[in-house]
Order: C-alpha cells, then sequence, then structure tokens
C-alpha cells in the first residue's frame, strides 16, 4: 500500500476497511536503551537483563510509549499516501490500552483500519485509524489504539 496515492476523496469509501499492515521491526536491546536515554525512564525491566530475566517477564521489555512511538515508522510502510496531501501530523490518541509486553528481540508490525474521516476545516482531515500492534508468533497483540492524524491539504 505504501507508495500508492488514493484521492482524499475517496477515503469514506475505505471506512471500516483495513487499509494497510506495516513491515515487521525487530525491538532490539538497543532500541530500548536509547528510548531510555531519550525519555530518562531507566526502569529495570527496560534496561537490565539480569535483573529483569527475575521477573515474570524473563527478560527486558520494551517501554509501552516505544512500541506506541513506532506507530508513526508503520505508518509509512502500510498507509497510501493521499493525493495532495502537504504533511500529516500526529493529532491524538483515544482508547490507548497496552495489551501484552514486547520483549527485547521481538518482532512488531502494525494493523491499520481507517475508521472515520471528518473534514476538520477546509484542506483539513481529521483520519481515524483503528490500530493494533502485533507480536510476531504473540497471542495477544502489544497495544489496541484509536489514533487521530491530521491531513493538511494543498491549497487547490
Amino acid at each position: 500500500m505504501a507508495g500508492t496515492a488514493i484521492p482524499a476523496t475517496a477515503l469514506s469509501g475505505r471506512i471500516g476497511t483495513e487499509i494497510g499492515v506495516s513491515e515487521w521491526i525487530t525491538v532490539s536491546q538497543a532500541m530500548i536503551d536509547l528510548f531510555a536515554d531519550a525519555t530518562l525512564d531507566h526502569q529495570f525491566i527496560h534496561v537490565d537483563p539480569e535483573r529483569a530475566r527475575q521477573t515474570p517477564f524473563g527478560g527486558t521489555i520494551a517501554h509501552g510509549f516505544l512500541s506506541l512511538s513506532l506507530l508513526s515508522r508503520m505508518s509509512y510502510d502500510a498507509l497510501p499516501r493521499i493525493e495532495g496531501a502537504q504533511m500529516g501530523l500526529n493529532y491524538g490518541i483515544n482508547r490507548l490500552r497496552f495489551l501484552a509486553p514486547v520483549r527485547s528481540g521481538q518482532r512488531v508490525r502494525s494493523r491499520f483500519t481507517l475508521g472515520d474521516v471528518i473534514e476538520k476545516s477546509p484542506g483539513q482531515l481529521l483520519l481515524t485509524y483503528n490500530v493494533e500492534v502485533e507480536i510476531e508468533g504473540g497471542e495477544k497483540p502489544a497495544l489496541a489504539a484509536e489514533w487521530l492524524t491530521l491531513v493538511v491539504l494543498a491549497p487547490a
């Protein structure tokens, strides 16, 4: 789907359908450590493999917000370009739930279903995506959320 472009007028016809699935991304310990440094969240469950091995997780796990932040990257793989779009902006998250831990070294990907399209103002579309971040081989997704993005269209 990525790389393809669809007219903004065609979006409403896609509401309720899966609009894309991203490529798999490996969540490495190095990625987790960098996220810990960036957010100043160095809780042992994320950054201390020895101590984390003694927990029910059996090792380090990614921050929930790291898994969430990967949506931006995954959307580049999965979502079509919208014809005439100048830019897309994060607008918010509704109903976010972290459902399963992502262990260091596991791979994740996202499934995007278009939930709604609203013309917020002339030249601005508010898109709602129902998103699940899957863990490869996992029984439950890492997270489920309703992700809002604002698409700014070029003047006609």
